[in-house]
């Protein structure tokens, strides 16, 4: 028997590099990424944080990736900060 669906979740530690494809940053990530601009090949993605629902912490921060020739190229935003849910 395999690990549980969380424990593998918790076990996706890859990180963020550059000249991965778009599907192996989703997969980094743990999210889909959302389309916002570009010609095929050279877009920019968005990625959300998955909150599950949490009502402690508003997480509307995003992380913008650039993919320049199908390759990741920059990415900008911070998932770091955890803004209070009542301002």
């Amino acid at each position: 028997m395999g690990p549980s669906p969380a424990r593998a979740q918790l076990a996706n530690n890859t990180p963020l590099a550059f000249g991965m494809n778009v599907e192996e940053a989703s997969a980094a990530l743990g999210t889909t990424l959302v389309y916002v601009r570009g010609r095929p090949g050279n877009e920019i993605f968005l990625a959300l944080p998955d909150v599950k629902g949490s009502t402690l912490s508003d997480r509307r921060d995003g992380l913008y990736l650039q993919f320049r020739r199908g390759k990741l190229d920059g990415w900008k935003g911070d998932w770091g900060t955890s803004h209070p849910c009542c301002r």
